[in-house]
């Protein structure tokens, strides 16, 4: 922008002037003023030049500006804790900050309960401070059931996709955390916050019985024993704490019952005076997702701080209950819309199997299953959330993606690969739903074919991936809808024709946002048991799961060694990741950003237009 006259405009007066012209995602979050453009000897800018907008900030303060009302430091305040960022301007960007849908969801669940009154759509629409809190309150006040929802609900579409499996141990099938106890608790005051939990979370009730009809549920009354032991260790011998530890871990793992309920256990262990202790907590994954454990941990931690200073119990109010989010489900998967999407999703149906380093493989089972983990440094984390997302204007797992999509490229042989996709599936799809402090499984599963046919290039691969993921309708969620809950015949023979991926890919986020920083809990080194039976078929031939904590991005790769040796999956992590080190480095190199269709999506372009655009702004001459 070449500005006339001898002073230039204050930051809010551009930041306005745009906003008024341009979609919210295209206003610049930085203004730097410059007395002449640098340019190179043919007269073109000099991008290298330029200087950085940080660095322009003490001689623009309004480039930074501090929150200025109670609300914008609410927001500023919500979004330090779950960012881990001290000092945050009203006009940074959430998403280029580091954040991502899971940790949106968090955003809106603190906000909701500081009065505030936000929905997921508010932080995409308005990713920053001052547009939030500017639209806060302009939403439907959502109504939510906070008694004891009792009685029968659909099941949603992974929870059929769950009994798809037919395992021959489904209630062996868990998630759990295992934590060290720096204080000693009190055993009573804990067993009483897990009945409160039991009570307020109406998944941890939900029981399944099979009938000749197929799976069916109900949400259960309060059960007559609350589902909390305490293991006293003390006695055992040193040295074989762990070894016993691991025995009634595994039993505890091998205990919840479907039919009969709850679904979820929680277990103190104990090791004598002066020992800390551990707490074992596994729910069965039909009523938990990853979002689910924050706030599982959050309501846990605070029922039980209530309870020691003789305060009664009182849990955030519950938003939607999962039993209205089933039914909700149910009837959109039935309207004309939805069926539109089957075109869509039935478009690519083959399925080229992954290699296999044993002829003759035995089964895919849970027993058979070993793990690498393969990550990035602290420096390269913090650069992957901080200073990527800006380039590309993309999110996390679009990164991830396309690192992961190289990766399996190099090791089949294909251009196109085709990937199991998780995404956390509370989907703002209704007015009246609110699931940012709903406890259940929501996840949505979808087949995505990821294809770079003639592309080498890392820009050019990140902004292929991209804009092929944005392509998904709705985020993914209809093709379960479509595939489990249709009733229309011709639809559900198209859909379950699709074959499943031999791959799966989840993101988790940044992990650890459900501990308080004075809490008496944290993450034990000691391994949780068997969460799934081994006598279980695994669902993927590979499991990829990534999650952020402690700094520290990590992926595990789960495989079967009926299928594949160690090396092969250590070499092809390997290449993941230093196909993920090429795109940050590259990010961070002055030739890389680029616009891509879904960024002016506003505009109508079609993809060769903005390509002329975009090259003439390059042949620009100044």
């Amino acid at each position: 922008m070449t500005l006339l006259g001898d002073s230039a405009p204050d930051v809010n007066t551009l930041r306005d002037f745009l906003q008024d012209a341009l979609p919210d995602y295209m206003v610049p979050a930085a203004f730097v003023t410059l007395d002449v453009m640098p340019l190179t000897p043919n007269g073109k800018v000099d991008r290298k030049a330029l200087p950085a907008p940080e660095a322009a900030r003490p001689e623009l303060a309004t480039a930074f500006t501090a929150p200025r009302d109670e609300k914008e430091q609410i927001l500023a305040g919500i979004w330090a804790q779950l960012l881990g960022i001290d000092d945050i301007g009203v006009h940074d960007s959430f998403f280029e900050l580091g954040g991502d849908s899971i940790l949106s969801i968090q955003v809106v669940a603190r906000a909701n309960q500081a009065g505030l009154r936000l929905n997921a759509r508010h932080i995409f629409q308005h990713p920053t401070i001052a547009e939030l809190a500017a639209v806060s309150g302009t939403g439907p006040t959502i109504q939510a059931e906070q008694g004891i929802v009792v009685g029968d609900l659909p099941l949603t579409p992974i929870q059929h996709w769950f009994f798809e499996q037919n395992l021959s141990e489904a209630h062996h099938w868990n998630q759990s955390v295992m934590l060290s106890v720096t204080m000693p608790l009190d055993v009573g005051l804990m067993e009483t916050a897990v009945s409160h939990l039991i009570t307020h979370h109406d998944a941890f009730r939900l029981q399944f019985n099979q009938t000749d009809s197929g799976w069916q549920q109900v949400n259960a009354d309060l059960p007559e024993v609350v589902p909390f032991s305490h293991v006293d260790l003390s006695d055992v011998v040193v040295g074989e704490e762990t070894a016993v530890l691991q025995t009634h871990a595994n039993r505890l793992q091998a205990s919840l019952d479907l039919h009969n309920g709850p679904l979820m256990h929680v277990a103190y262990f104990t090791f004598g005076a002066n020992k800390p202790g551990r707490l074992l907590i596994l729910v069965h994954h039909l009523a938990m997702d990853g979002v689910s454990w924050g706030i599982l941990l959050e309501d846990l931690q605070l029922a039980y701080q209530q309870l020691a200073n003789n305060q009664p119990v009182q849990l955030p109010p519950k938003t939607t209950s999962f039993r209205h989010w089933a039914q909700r489900l149910t009837e959109l998967a039935q309207s004309e819309a939805l069926q539109d999407e089957v075109a869509w999703w039935t478009a690519v149906s083959t399925l080229t199997p992954l290699p296999r380093d044993i002829d003759t493989p035995a089964a895919n089972t849970e027993a058979s299953a070993d793990s690498i983990t393969v990550g990035l440094t602290q420096a390269e984390t913090e650069a992957l959330l901080r200073e990527v997302p800006d380039v590309y204007r993309t999110e996390i797992n679009d990164i991830l993606l396309t690192a992961l999509a190289q990766a399996l490229s190099q090791w089949t042989g294909n251009s196109a690969v085709r990937i199991h996709l998780e995404g956390h599936g509370r989907e703002d799809l209704f007015e009246e739903v609110d699931l940012s402090r709903t406890v259940g499984w929501f996840t949505s599963l979808y087949p995505v074919q990821l294809d770079l046919t003639g592309i080498t290039q890392p820009g050019a691969a990140i902004m292929s991936v991209k804009e092929q993921l944005r392509q998904l309708p709705q985020r993914g969620i209809g093709y379960g809808l479509l595939r489990y809950l249709s009733t229309d015949p011709a639809t559900q023979t198209a859909m379950q024709a699709i074959p499943h991926p031999e791959v799966s890919f989840n993101y988790l986020g940044q992990m650890g946002q459900g501990m308080n920083d004075d809490s008496p809990l944290s993450m034990a080194p000691e391994a949780r048991g068997m969460e799934r039976s081994p006598q279980a078929r695994r669902t993927h031939l590979l499991e990829i799961d990534g999650s952020i904590g402690d700094g520290r991005l990590e992926m595990a790769w789960t495989f079967s060694r009926n299928s594949h040796s160690r090396n092969t999956i250590i070499q092809v992590a390997e290449q993941f990741i230093d196909a993920l080190r090429n795109l940050i480095t590259h990010c961070q190199s002055p030739e890389s950003g680029g616009v891509t269709l879904s960024d002016v999506s506003d505009f109508g372009w079609e993809q060769n237009d903005l390509d002329d655009i975009l090259s003439a702004i390059d042949d620009l001459e100044l």
